[in-house]
């Protein structure tokens, strides 16, 4: 037990940690979680395209079959926002994906959706973890049924429904490719899955309403062509070629499990997910109201929009799980991160790159994202983000933390600190408007200097007044 250990978004490890008799620990206590908690509806198990995840997912099945559950499991492999639509669609019990995200192949890893489609908050986790323990099966004439299910219909419609709401035509909420005054007509899309789950489903989303679709990395590939499905802008080459170059509008990217999202556009090439959250926020405030949702991490251009049209957002600490819950609690229009996963109002509380693929192209047909983005840095001001990273061990982390805690500066880098924000490592909100974020990462043994001011060469300034700041500590 003492192997597995949940972060941020579930259990990942190497493939020598990550083996079948822990795995099915971890189903056992997720089938435990369940019936505390009163849960009896079936459960949605679904997989990333990595070798082994199929063969985790059916142990997975058959552990929860075992404790009397009926599963539904994806037909192939899927992406992790599906799942999550599933489980509210159909009022179940939870979702369980077999999946490492963005991680190399040789990783591979396991997440528990709720019943509310959202990430599991730190309790549910916590209570998971203390109910490790290997597999107590049912009697056989308790035993659950499995039943393998196509999880991309009921997403595809809710996702055209939504743009339906979303965007004002004299069409249905379908965007029917047949009908003239489609938005999409005439949009062409340049489409990396990365080899990933993406795959036949974003672009398929993308061709049902309407959009013409090139696909890069489409083909099935466990090892994701020999590195990892990380959506980056140094691993985005061939994209971000065919749209610089006038082969495509837009180019959209998703990672491994498609529940983060990349834009390439014709003038930035790789586009900061900064702008397109701010873009984005813009984009709908033209038709709707309500608060935004962002990380500490995330850029203050999400403020200065929604000061713009009179609205409010929230910061949280990292983590969409934080985002989803600030969500509910605010009625929020959209929540985002700067690493690229976003979801909005009307749609399940998880990140969702499938669904953000089809807004953003939505969004471009309506007003090209570069003029949109060209227009909101005129208004609001240039935002530049860095980041960098201070070696720390993992047992050391709360004791550097602690010891900042009690040396947090009047000034940094010669402007006055304006305000302190410790839900998540230590924020330093500076009069001139820029900031500077020191916190603890979740999954590497190192703490995060963040930093946003008005040009490259002040950023610099920051991280290097924030690794100063920790250097009496590390």
């Amino acid at each position: 037990m003492s192997a597995i250990s949940f972060g941020t978004d579930g259990w990942r490890a190497q493939l020598e940690v990550f083996t079948t008799p822990r795995v099915r620990m971890v189903a056992q206590a997720i089938a435990t979680t369940l019936r505390a908690d009163g849960q009896s509806t079936p459960v949605v198990v679904g997989y990333d395209v990595r070798e082994t995840s199929r063969g985790f997912a059916e142990e997975v099945t058959r552990v929860l079959c075992a404790n009397g559950y009926d599963v539904l499991l994806s037909e192939r492999d899927r992406p992790t926002p599906l799942c999550a639509h599933a489980v509210v669609d159909r009022g179940f019990s939870g979702a369980v994906v077999i999946t490492a995200s963005h991680n190399p192949p040789s990783y591979n890893g396991i997440k528990f959706i709720p019943e509310d489609g959202a990430p599991a908050l730190p309790s549910v986790m916590d209570a998971i973890a203390d109910n490790l323990a290997e597999p107590q099966p049912s009697p056989q004439d308790e035993h659950g049924t499995v039943r393998e299910v196509d999880l991309v219909d009921a997403h595809a419609e809710a996702c055209l429904e939504l743009m339906g709401s979303i965007v004002d035509t004299d069409t249905d909420t379908d965007f029917d490719v047949d009908t003239p005054s489609n938005p999409l007509e005439g949009v062409t899309v340049a489409y990396d899955a990365m080899h990933g789950s993406g795959r036949g489903t974003t672009d398929a989303l993308l061709e049902r309403a309407g959009a013409q679709v090139t696909r890069l990395r489409c083909e099935r590939d466990p090892e994701f062509g020999g590195g990892a499905p990380e959506p980056a802008s140094e691993n985005l080459e061939a994209l971000i070629e065919a749209v610089t170059e006038g082969e495509a509008d837009l180019g959209v990217a998703n990672d491994g499990d498609a529940d983060r999202v990349a834009i390439v556009t014709s003038e930035r090439g790789y586009l900061d997910e900064n702008l397109f959250f701010a873009a984005l926020y813009d984009f709908l405030l033209e038709a709707d109201s309500g608060p935004a949702i962002r990380t500490v991490s995330t850029t203050y251009l999400i403020d200065r929009v929604g000061e713009a049209h009179g609205e409010s957002v929230h910061e949280v600490p990292v983590g969409f799980k934080w985002v989803a819950e600030a969500m509910a609690e605010h009625a929020a229009l959209v929540g985002g991160e700067e690493s690229g996963g976003f979801t909005v109002r009307g749609h399940v509380r998880e990140k969702d790159g499938v669904l953000m693929g089809l807004l953003a192209t939505v969004m471009h047909a309506a007003e090209p994202i570069d003029e949109r983005v060209d227009r909101l840095l005129e208004d609001h001001g240039e935002v530049v983000q860095g980041k960098i990273s201070v070696p720390c061990p993992d047992d050391e982390k709360a004791a550097v933390l602690a010891a900042l805690e009690d040396e947090i500066p009047e000034t940094v880098a010669g402007t006055s600190v304006a305000g302190v924000n410790t839900a998540d490592g230590f924020k330093l909100a500076l009069e001139d408007g820029s900031w500077l974020l020191i916190r603890p990462s979740g999954t590497e043994p190192v703490l995060r200097v963040y930093a946003e001011a008005e040009n490259e060469a002040r950023v610099d300034t920051l991280c290097d007044a924030g690794e100063a700041l920790l250097e009496p500590s590390t």
